[in-house]
């Protein structure tokens, strides 16, 4: 691994700034803003997924909850409805907590350093450092995926991150190479082009190396092996679950849902009722409307670290005879409303009018 020296280290946050003005992403709506609020929401939806979808969903977050106390003021529910086909919801729940908290412990204002950023729900130590550097010119880094990518290629760092003692390591160098001066206007600049780096030069696979504005700094560039880069040996252990999913109809009540209980798998979201058999499906169907059950299609749905296998199982019934109480009718003009997971919301579009 190379150490840079101060001056080099400086040089290296100089090229980022200076290419970032030119070269980097500066015409995304939750940019040229000091506003925290658009800045966090959009750094907890770019966690795990990708711009271009969140291009999608950032827009229609900001005119539904335009500001921190909407957004605190709105039901959960509302939240996750609005959040439906994003993934990840524990981002959604995590983020209408921590809007409560910043009104109930901050009196509506962001704290201002990510330190104190980092005590709110959902802002882990990354997180913080993006709000903070990029709307208060804190120095601190950040280290997300592409960032991890871009030093350990620059540095040669080839310690384990699956290790947290090499991570920490990792975060001591982050630190080091960040900008001494005019931090105001050089930390919201390096830090956003740190990020672009990663996403659009320095990339997982096929980097271009010959367009990189820190390429004659580049150990993994020098070695031929950037690919090699970052080094991490844990793999994520896979599992496969099959779920049977009672699609119960109603010509006068629309689709029967349940809450998904949480903690588990899309954790208070409303869903078609799973099970873990057909047997089981079958068994909390009544009696005279069993011969009506009409297996569809069965699909995978694939989660971070686990295949799911749906067997959707399909049957008209009247709404009299499905009245338990941890579930409800939903009509055609409301369900599009609620937090669903996206296969069941695209399952749903299919067939019913809404």
């Amino acid at each position: 691994m190379t150490q840079l020296g101060a001056d080099a280290a400086e040089n290296f946050s100089g090229l980022v700034v200076r290419w970032q003005k030119t070269h980097g992403r500066n015409n995304l709506p939750w940019q040229r803003t000091s506003d925290p609020y658009p800045v966090w929401l959009s750094e907890i939806m770019l966690q795990q997924t990708q711009v271009a979808t969140v291009l999608n969903y950032f827009p229609r977050f900001l005119e539904r909850f335009p500001n921190v106390a909407a957004l605190a003021a709105a039901t959960l529910d509302d939240v996750l409805g609005l959040w439906s086909g994003l993934g990840y919801y524990s981002r959604a729940r995590n983020l209408h907590a921590c809007a409560v908290a910043v009104m109930n412990l901050h009196g509506g204002v962001f704290p201002p350093t990510a330190q104190q950023l980092q005590t709110l729900p959902g802002i882990g130590r990354s997180t913080a450092a993006a709000i903070a550097a990029l709307c208060f010119g804190e120095r601190v880094a950040i280290l997300d995926g592409n960032v991890k990518r871009v030093l350990t290629r620059v540095l040669g760092f080839d310690a384990d991150l699956a290790s947290a003692a090499n991570e920490r390591l990792l975060w001591d160098q982050a630190l080091h190479l960040l900008p001494r001066h005019a931090l105001q206007q050089s930390m919201p600049r390096y830090t956003q082009g740190v990020m672009d780096l990663g996403a659009t030069v320095c990339t997982a696979k096929n980097p271009g190396c010959a367009v990189c504005p820190v390429a004659t700094a580049c150990v993994a560039r020098q070695l031929r092996q950037p690919e090699h880069y970052p080094v991490k040996s844990r793999k994520l252990k896979r599992s496969t679950q099959a779920i049977w999913l009672l699609w119960a109809q109603s010509e006068d009540a629309g689709v029967w849902l349940r809450q998904r209980p949480s903690p588990g798998i899309w954790a208070g979201l409303y869903c078609l009722p799973w099970f873990d058999s057909h047997e089981a499906l079958q068994a909390a169907v009544p009696a005279r409307y069993r011969s009506a059950l009409h297996e569809a299609t069965p699909f995978t749905h694939v989660l971070t670290h686990k295949d799911l296998h749906l067997h959707p199982v399909q049957v008209q019934v009247p709404s009299a005879a499905l009245t338990h109480p941890e579930g409800l009718w939903v009509g055609a003009n409301a369900w599009p409303g609620l937090g669903l997971p996206a296969p069941v919301r695209k399952l749903l579009a299919q067939r019913l009018p809404g």
